[in-house]
């Protein structure tokens, strides 16, 4: 057998065997397009190569072999080729911090407090008939909510109600300090010690004062005072949401994922900080609800991903499918380099959040700049809106994110792929449309079953 033969069975082999794991990834995960078009893909490729090896003879077969070949290695490494380039930072100027009554879940509070409403829209009198139209929408579990469950809708609600009840956990006092630990040993354990109750992935960065919220304003209580925290580092908890829940959004099951892990993310941000406060650190823990910190950008800053077009945090493996928690503290850790900016090249190209989105609140078109900084951010009101419509948090921009995939072998080599070349993000795009779908249809109700692994 000569080399060229050789060279042909290896070709069949590896690209057979990457379709066949295409479909059985595919039939794996229930995705019966993508599985059909996969085992369609493996059975083209493998008649062409396999009459081409028992054709060998023929003369127009024997001419165009070496340029199919030149064309399949060429591809292959073009493909492996790393070049991106460098993109611009995302820090143009100084940095504005942002003010947390200006944040949908504190305006929508507003309706509750008559006389913080007043106050506060005389400062933002152009805000308040937009929000007048949404304090008129019921909250989150009444029954007139198009995914309303009566058995299963008080699920999320206890759940939020829980953590409400867990916020004293967030502080508390700090023992005597022992004996010194060592920056790297000491992060080596707050890592182990996040994982070992349940983190999928933990980063660390230096606490910035354009991390910090302005000024408080989520609850009546404390509204409007300045936020001060004399931390200097942060501990980023990362908690994944299960990809199966996630594909039924914005259905119920979308809303009982994320309050389910927003609650494992901060049992794991409550026992860090008090993890630290017993080794002799100042440490507050901000977990849903109950924030003076802005952890997408601690997130990024932290190297555990980018932030995403649809404005929330894209992790490096997970995606938008995860949820997040803080730690703050004076302790010495060690921090990681800034998040994957290759990750931000393609959120740049592929808009499928912005075409799915039910009330088109993602901006379609280049990161602004705000407050100092060049980032994605949405339309809050027209998407918390939705929410209040719908009864759960939506999600359906999570849905169809391209990284929403398990973590599976097929997934890690195409994010490996993705993260070589500009090329390659295009070309996994268009596979990735393809197989999936580039518009998916949304439920018009419920699955039967509304909590599955």
């Amino acid at each position: 057998m000569d080399w060229m033969t050789g060279l042909d069975w290896l070709l069949l082999t590896a690209g057979g065997g990457f379709f066949l794991l295409m479909v059985f990834s595919s039939l794996v995960e229930g995705e019966k397009r993508a599985a059909l078009l996969s085992s369609l893909a493996w059975i083209g490729y493998s008649v062409i190569w396999i009459f081409m090896l028992a054709n060998r003879g023929l003369p127009w077969v024997r001419r165009m072999h070496p340029y199919i070949l030149a064309l399949m290695l060429l591809f292959i490494l073009v493909s492996l080729v790393p070049l991106f380039p460098r993109r611009a930072g995302r820090l143009p100027g100084d940095i504005a911090r942002f003010d947390e009554r200006d944040h949908m879940f504190s305006r929508n509070n507003l309706k509750f407090h008559p006389e913080l409403a007043a106050e506060y829209y005389a400062r933002h009198p152009e805000r308040k008939g937009v929000d007048e139209k949404i304090h008129h929408r019921p909250e989150l579990g009444d029954e007139a909510q198009i995914y309303h469950d009566p058995v299963y809708s008080p699920l999320f609600e206890a759940a939020f109600a829980y953590l409400d009840k867990t916020r004293p956990a967030s502080q508390g006092d700090t023992r005597s300090r022992g004996k010194g630990v060592e920056a790297d040993v000491l992060t080596r354990a707050v890592r182990d010690a996040a994982r070992f109750y349940g983190a999928c992935d933990v980063g660390i960065a230096r606490l910035q004062r354009h991390h910090l919220y302005s000024h408080t304003g989520r609850r009546a209580e404390g509204w409007g005072q300045p936020v001060e925290n004399s931390h200097t580092h942060a501990v980023v908890v990362v908690v994944p949401m299960s990809v199966g829940m996630m594909k039924r959004a914005p259905a119920l099951p979308a809303i009982l994922e994320s309050s389910r892990q927003y609650v494992e993310a901060a049992k794991i941000a409550h026992v860090v900080a008090e993890y630290l406060r017993g080794l002799g650190f100042s440490a507050r823990s901000h977990t849903d609800g109950n924030y003076q910190i802005l952890c997408v950008p601690l997130a990024v800053a932290a190297g555990l991903g980018e932030l995403g077009r649809m404005g929330i945090f894209l992790h490096r493996i997970h995606g938008p499918c995860v949820r997040l928690a803080v730690v703050t503290c004076d302790a010495e850790l060690i921090p990681d380099s800034e998040g994957d900016w290759k990750m931000a090249a393609f959120c740049q190209i592929c808009r499928k959040c912005a075409i799915n989105c039910p009330t088109q609140a993602i901006p379609s078109g280049d990161e602004p700049v705000s407050r100092g900084v060049r980032h994605w951010s949405i339309v809050q009101e027209t998407c918390y809106a939705f929410w209040k419509s719908a009864g759960t948090d939506c999600g359906f921009c999570i849905r169809v994110c391209p990284y929403t995939k398990p973590n599976t072998l097929l997934h890690r080599l195409v994010r490996f792929y993705i993260s070589r070349n500009p090329i390659n993000q295009r070309i996994a795009l268009f596979f990735d449309d393809l197989l999936y779908g580039r518009r998916l249809p949304r439920p018009r109700g419920n699955p039967r079953r509304l909590i599955s692994e």
